[in-house]
């Protein structure tokens, strides 16, 4: 024990030795060769991270680029019908190129009552769909759902527009029958003739804004509830459990907690959803029989849309009718810009992506 001691000393002795004639320490040393200036705690980024930057940076420009590319293709070829036609292109519900008599009032018309119906229809599904995925269900149950959901999304367009033609159809008839004749009192509900009579066959309620909108709705469920369910899962674990400590229902806590949270996954997902209804073609254009004149009985036969149109006209227009149809995809082109980025900016303002602090 002795010997230990005095071997410390010695140690001690020889350290404090080197240090009053100026030899300096480890730590000295250090110190003065870095000097007094802040050591630098940037650090040289790998490979790997220089080749994910770079491939995400490159996919932005790529999607922006392609973007911008078909606004001002789509402007280039409808330059010279928006050119002849003016205002009225906006104004005039005839589309009758060749006469240099034509609009997209009626067709626009249609494209919005077939959203208008397709969102009544989908978002309490898609709502309904994603607080049962979210709330109720759980393990493998919950997992068969979500698969189920997004296997909808890729079932194509085709598929739903027969379905609705062949099946949808012929039992939608009844339901829109009785809807006419217990709710005709409402303008948009009646059904009448040219001379205002009261319709009540069948063929009067066949090819109608009504059925292409259930159609529609029913093709963007998937969409809606995968963003609504998305939101409704990031609700903060720590505010679930104080509402179910407060002695709340599950339904209490979903309407105090859930759904307040998820506002945003609610409002994006159904404006994303619109966007997607607006520009629906193969679907539409199977079911509707299309007319240009205003229809504001949406259970009566006879319809239209901007995609439907350009679909229905392509393959037999000349030059000038090609860049009246160009010009119609223009205006459905910004109004789903808008509607897109619209939800975006909500979804990124909303208080779905906070994250709990239990």
């Amino acid at each position: 024990m002795k010997r230990e001691r005095d071997e410390l000393d010695e140690l001690f002795a020889s350290s404090e030795g080197r240090t009053a004639l100026g030899a300096p320490d480890v730590v000295a040393g250090s110190a003065a060769e870095d000097g007094d200036s802040p050591r630098n705690l940037k650090s040289r980024p790998s490979i790997s991270d220089l080749v994910f930057r770079s491939s995400a940076f490159t996919a932005g420009i790529i999607t922006v680029s392609t973007m911008l590319a078909v606004g001002v293709f789509l402007s280039i070829r409808a330059a010279d019908a928006i050119g002849v036609a003016g205002f009225s292109f906006l104004t005039e519900q005839q589309w009758s190129p060749e006469t240099q008599t034509f609009g997209i009032l009626a067709i626009l018309s249609g494209t919005i009552t077939i959203a208008l119906i397709a969102m009544v229809v989908s978002v309490p599904l898609a709502l309904g769909t994603a607080l049962l995925i979210s709330e109720v269900t759980r393990g493998r149950v919950q997992q068969w759902l979500i698969t189920l959901v997004d296997l909808m999304a890729a079932v194509p367009s085709v598929v739903f527009g027969l379905w609705g033609v062949f099946f949808l159809q012929a039992n939608v008839i009844p339901v829109a029958q009785w809807i006419s004749t217990y709710f005709g009192w409402i303008p948009i509900f009646a059904v009448t003739g040219d001379n205002g009579e009261v319709l009540t066959e069948a063929s009067a309620f066949t090819s109608s804004a009504f059925i292409a909108g259930i159609v529609v709705g029913l093709m963007v469920v998937p969409t809606q509830t995968s963003v609504m369910r998305e939101a409704f899962s990031q609700a903060p674990a720590g505010e679930r459990e104080a509402a179910f400590a407060l002695g709340s229902t599950r339904w209490v806590m979903i309407s105090n907690v859930v759904l307040p949270f998820g506002r945003g996954g609610i409002i994006g997902g159904t404006m994303l959803g619109l966007g997607r209804a607006l520009g629906e073609t193969i679907a539409v254009y199977m079911i509707i029989s299309p007319i240009f004149v205003i229809n504001w009985q949406v259970l009566k036969t006879g319809s239209n849309s901007v995609s439907a149109l350009i679909a229905l006209r392509y393959g037999e227009a000349s030059e000038f009718g090609l860049s009246a149809l160009m010009a119609a995809g223009l205006a459905l082109f910004l109004i789903t810009l808008v509607i897109n980025f619209t939800a975006s900016s909500v979804v990124a303002r909303s208080r779905s992506g906070a994250e709990s602090e239990a």
